[in-house]
């Protein structure tokens, strides 16, 4: 079985939904592949933070490959950070890097360069777009040490 890690470059977005009655919202994404998941910081409203929020983050992840078909998914939801409340979902994307890992091993990297994917509401709904960029590294040998996707490994450029 194959390792490597799987680096996300979280973007921006566009075209979102204010879920704020009042003032504007605080978008973050929570993206998660396989069972590891990770939070991007929260884009403070203002300045059209809240319905157009830039991150420019990048996230990484552990990779077993191959694995059952269907599991090479990222998912990105997009909420709204609430106060006083429960946070409220704006929409969410999907993203298939299964080709991305698969070029990986076979060439040595495998990228899908920075696109803009979709936002859906549950209903398949249009709701606006995220850019974000997915890059795959085979590793021969995984530092068991190594803590992948947490807030040290997170920056901002």
């Amino acid at each position: 079985m194959g390792k490597g890690i799987l680096e996300v470059q979280l973007v921006d977005a566009k075209g979102l939904a204010d879920t704020d009655a009042f003032g504007s919202s605080d978008p973050y994404v929570i993206i998660q592949y396989r069972n590891q998941e990770r939070k991007s910081s929260v884009a403070r409203g203002g300045a059209g933070q809240g319905t157009s929020p830039i991150w420019n983050e990048t996230f990484k992840f552990l990779v077993q490959y191959p694995g059952v078909e269907g599991q090479h998914k990222l998912t990105l939801r997009i909420m709204d950070e609430d106060t006083f409340t429960a946070d409220d979902f704006i929409g969410e994307a999907t993203i298939n890097v299964a080709d991305v890992i698969t070029l990986g091993f076979e060439n040595g990297i495998g990228e899908m360069h920075t696109t803009k994917h979709r936002v859906v509401l549950a209903d398949q709904t249009y709701c606006g777009e995220i850019k974000v960029g997915v890059k795959f590294t085979p590793k021969v040998e995984v530092d068991q040490g190594e803590d992948f996707g947490g807030w040290s490994h997170s920056f901002r450029s």
